[in-house]
């Protein structure tokens, strides 16, 4: 094969980086945890990635890539199906059209903007779960999961950004696009 057959193969094997590292984050997600009650608390790992790539690189973690994220985590996770669909592209959507906000700024900005982010995605997630149940169910279960996620965000982040750094070029998408 031709030099330019292959650098269009490896672009195209680059440009999937995003969806499998979040993938594989859904699947970190699930793994059973021998800690009594970890599973209602457990830290909504693509979440982060999703915040990451909306902000830096949307082009690369389209909607319709959220989409599928979020149905494999409801699938795999077991909450009602369009739950994490739902929550996943409010985020998606928010941070897409809030991205010139945080791009550019310091680590300290990009954690925060996700802070709020998350807390508004537990929120919804509690919102959606309890009118699905038809029941109010404990916050206080969301309020550590939300802890959880903003403990280990810097983890994740500091992940998605060696990733970004790796195998793309520096500058982030432009915020129209």
């Amino acid at each position: 094969m031709s030099t330019i057959v292959w650098q269009k193969v490896d672009q195209k094997v680059k440009e999937t980086i995003p969806f499998l590292f979040t993938f594989i984050l859904v699947l970190i997600s699930i793994i059973p945890i021998r800690v009594p009650g970890y599973t209602e608390i457990a830290p909504v790992f693509p979440l982060i990635s999703i915040y990451h790539w909306a902000i830096y690189r949307p082009t690369l973690l389209p909607l319709w890539a959220v989409f599928i994220l979020g149905i494999l985590y409801d699938l795999l996770s077991g909450v009602p199906l369009g739950l994490y669909i739902l929550v996943f592209l409010s985020v998606y959507g928010i941070v897409v059209s809030q991205r010139r906000f945080i791009i550019g700024k310091s680590f300290l900005v990009y954690w925060l903007g996700y802070g709020i982010i998350a807390l508004g995605a537990a929120l919804e997630s509690w919102f959606v779960a309890s009118v699905w149940y038809a029941s109010l169910l404990n916050l206080q279960s969301i309020f550590f999961q939300y802890l959880l996620s903003f403990g280990i965000f810097p983890i994740v982040a500091w992940i998605s950004l060696r990733l970004q750094q790796a195998f793309f070029r520096q500058e982030p998408d432009a915020p129209g696009q």
